[in-house]
């Protein structure tokens, strides 16, 4: 007699793909690893070739690949490479569209409207990791858009990393992903600047590292620090007792006087200090260096 213990787990969703550049293959690679049945297009049908060979289907056109699967990702050059790839596809119903590419706010929310014209469920998302990352612990995919289809293709958007739904506004993914990558720029920034300020003093950036990296970064600029600070920003506390932007603006001073003594570019410091400045200007003086914050708020125009 033969007994069974438990269900046959449910198979690997059929999901289509547009775009096979490098993160395309990255995403083709994580859902043929996970044994999704994959349906691949490109505008050049030869890049699909090592994919086609670990079994995905080619499709021949965009529209083919739309109409193989109820979940179509999209990865390709912009909202317009998006239009264009999938003009000819006719309306389809309950047929879910992710794209994966990179726009503005505005430029989601015309795509959520340009696929609630034609039947598709859109979701628009945002991936940061570069494509190595694809599949792995530690990838994170971000979604906005309406929560039924996202909870339904669950699954599958996990083959490709820890999927994160912020809300069904649709530009809310490209929002935190500029947000995200506007962040990562800036640090960046101040760690090549600091390294060149410290280079024309005739010292190498791997021994400022130790120092800059090693110590200053993690605990002064810690993250469990600028974690602690999100209520106060929400709340627009910024007590100055233990050091006000005036003094902070000071500092800022001899950061732009220092790099153009030394022959630095000064461009970013004094940027920051023009920011600073700002809020000085609107009142905060006496308050900390978080009250920088409204400055970055004052020119905020309405969303349309």
């Amino acid at each position: 007699m033969t007994t069974t213990d438990s269900p046959n787990p449910i198979s690997p969703a059929p999901v289509s793909l547009l775009g096979l550049g490098p993160m395309g293959l990255a995403l083709a690679e994580a859902l043929l690893d996970r044994g999704h049945p994959l349906t691949v297009w490109n505008r050049t049908p030869k890049k699909a070739d090592a994919v086609v060979a670990r079994g995905a289907h080619r499709a021949g056109t965009a529209a083919d690949a739309l109409a193989a699967a109820p979940l179509t990702l999209v990865c390709l050059k912009d909202y317009d490479a998006m239009y264009e790839a999938l003009a000819a596809a006719p309306a389809a119903p309950g047929r879910l569209i992710v794209n994966l590419n990179s726009g503005t706010p505005r430029e989601a929310r015309e795509a959520a409207a340009w696929a609630a014209e034609r039947g598709y469920a859109y979701l628009d998302g945002a991936i940061m990791v570069p494509p190595f990352l694809v599949g792995k612990d530690g990838a994170v995919f971000l979604y906005s858009g309406p929560r039924a289809p996202f909870d339904e293709h669950l699954p599958a958007l996990r083959s490709l990393g820890d999927p994160r739904h912020l809300g069904t506004e649709p530009g809310l993914a490209v929002v935190y992903n500029t947000a995200l990558l506007g962040m990562m720029y800036a640090n960046l920034n101040g760690w090549l600047h600091a390294a060149a300020l410290v280079d024309s003093a005739g010292v190498p950036a791997a021994d400022f590292a130790d120092l800059a990296l090693g110590w200053f970064a993690p605990t002064v600029l810690s993250p469990a620090a600028l974690h602690e600070s999100a209520p106060a920003l929400d709340g627009g506390d910024y007590p100055g007792d233990l050091g006000t932007l005036e003094m902070n603006l000071t500092a800022l001073d001899h950061i732009v006087r220092t790099s153009e003594e030394q022959g630095v570019r000064a461009d970013h410091p004094r940027l920051m200090h023009d920011i600073a400045r700002a809020a000085v200007d609107l009142g905060h003086g006496q308050s900390n260096y978080y009250a920088v914050y409204e400055a970055f708020k004052a020119r905020r125009q309405p969303a349309s």
